[in-house]
């Protein structure tokens, strides 16, 4: 069997419902590494949010967070890596709609840091720090951010999108993270998972009929469509599985992606 690069979104798909990798997953990824294949995690979270499954894993291979605005590999420097970002301005404006949009919070995001509006909105558990301090607040950021945060109620989830993407039709993009948390994120238009995944293919030279990705939710769309063979959860959304090359029979929660890699790749 060729050389197979296996993009894997992480909430709903490669994450249980208590968002953790079981110690079964992993033994079978390692197997799948074992066989020569590469491990690429491609998700929405940022990469302090999703660094401590990359060390669990122990991959060293290139990541995708932000939902492809960060491409990069974290143990090292790396010549092809990409990093995208939003007008700051775009970032205050949005803030400013925070209440006609029925936003919970706005959070900026960079590679480490993040910037939110309200102290009270913090969560450290949420947020994967202990910090919040002043210097967290959305006047100090300076910087255009790699992307912009918004979690509000499911109910609104699409109301938000449309909103903001008729705002702002030529700038943005929004994403879900999929989750317990009705997260919205905002990325520069065009950026996506499936452009990220094929800059990751070209540099490892993988040909995109070698691509493997899994995923559940309408971000994974344009990613499952792409791969040469593209997988949708059984707890996927109707959209995505539309465009999937085939489905898993079980769930995140029931280790469905790895289950299905095993019988694919024959370990």
């Amino acid at each position: 069997m060729s050389k197979k690069l296996i993009a894997l979104d992480l909430d709903g798909t490669t994450l249980n419902n208590a968002s953790l990798i079981s110690s079964n997953t992993a033994k079978i990824l390692q197997k799948a590494r074992d066989k020569g294949h590469i491990i690429s995690i491609a998700t929405g979270r940022p990469y302090r949010m999703s660094a401590h499954y990359y060390q669990q894993l122990h991959l060293d291979s290139p990541m995708v967070n932000f939902n492809g605005s960060l491409i990069h590999k974290p143990k090292e420097k790396w010549i092809y890596e990409k990093e995208f970002s939003v007008p700051r301005e775009i970032a205050f404006e949005i803030l400013e709609q925070r209440e006609k949009l029925g936003l919970d919070f706005v959070a900026a995001e960079n590679r480490q840091t993040f910037f939110i509006d309200k102290l009270e909105n913090f969560q450290k558990d949420f947020f994967a720090t202990d910090i919040a301090t002043e210097a967290n607040l959305f006047p100090q950021l300076k910087t255009n951010p790699t992307s912009v945060m918004l979690k509000t109620k499911n109910e609104l989830a699409n109301s938000v999108t449309e909103a903001l993407t008729k705002q702002f039709p030529n700038e943005i993009d929004v994403n879900t993270w999929g989750g317990a948390d009705t997260i919205l994120e905002v990325v520069p238009k065009g950026v996506q998972k499936a452009m990220a995944v094929s800059v990751v293919a070209e540099a490892m030279q993988i040909k995109q009929k070698d691509v493997i990705a899994f995923g559940d939710e309408h971000n994974d769309v344009e990613l499952l469509d792409y791969a040469g063979w593209g997988v949708a959860m059984k707890n996927g959304t109707e959209q995505v599985k539309s465009v999937a090359n085939d489905v898993t029979s079980k769930t995140n929660d029931e280790e469905g992606m790895v289950e299905y890699l095993e019988e694919l790749l024959a370990i």
